[in-house]
């Protein structure tokens, strides 16, 4: 129980860090090559292009374990202090932000009418439901 509380606070703190990063590379004060820098990460943490491919085993996420936190760590230390105690203050604020539940009820009623919609599709396409008549079914000598 204690490694599973370990890495939740490991992974909270980590999601405080890079809305930080994120905060301090959408601040004008910052300099262009931190802003880059920042960038990079990103990219890098969303790209499904690894400098590792995850399908090699251990090593594969092994790269994102440790270059994502020391990316995070030189942004952090290159990044001036006025400009990360702002961003940590603009983090903090974002972090409580309340929940917003309609725009959730919202995505998932998208997402059930997308699901609804394939599945219809789905079925009427195989004439499992709504059997669609044919040219043939109207013509006699078919």
């Amino acid at each position: 129980m204690r490694l599973l509380a370990s890495l939740e606070e490991n992974a909270r703190r980590l999601k405080q860090h890079t809305l930080v990063v994120y905060f301090a590379a959408r601040d004008r004060r910052t300099p262009l090559l931190v802003r880059s820098l920042a960038l990079f990460l990103a990219a890098y943490a969303l790209s499904p292009i690894d400098l590792i491919p995850d399908f090699i085993p251990v090593l594969g996420h092994l790269d994102d374990l440790v270059l994502l936190p020391l990316g995070l760590a030189l942004v952090v230390k290159l990044t001036p202090s006025q400009v990360l105690e702002s961003a940590r203050v603009q983090a903090e604020h974002a972090a409580t932000r309340p929940i917003s539940y309609s725009a959730a009820v919202s995505i998932i009623v998208v997402w059930l009418i997308a699901i609804g919609g394939f599945l219809i599709w789905a079925l009427s396409a195989g004439g499992l439901i709504w059997p669609w008549p044919t040219s043939c079914d109207r013509l006699p000598q078919c």
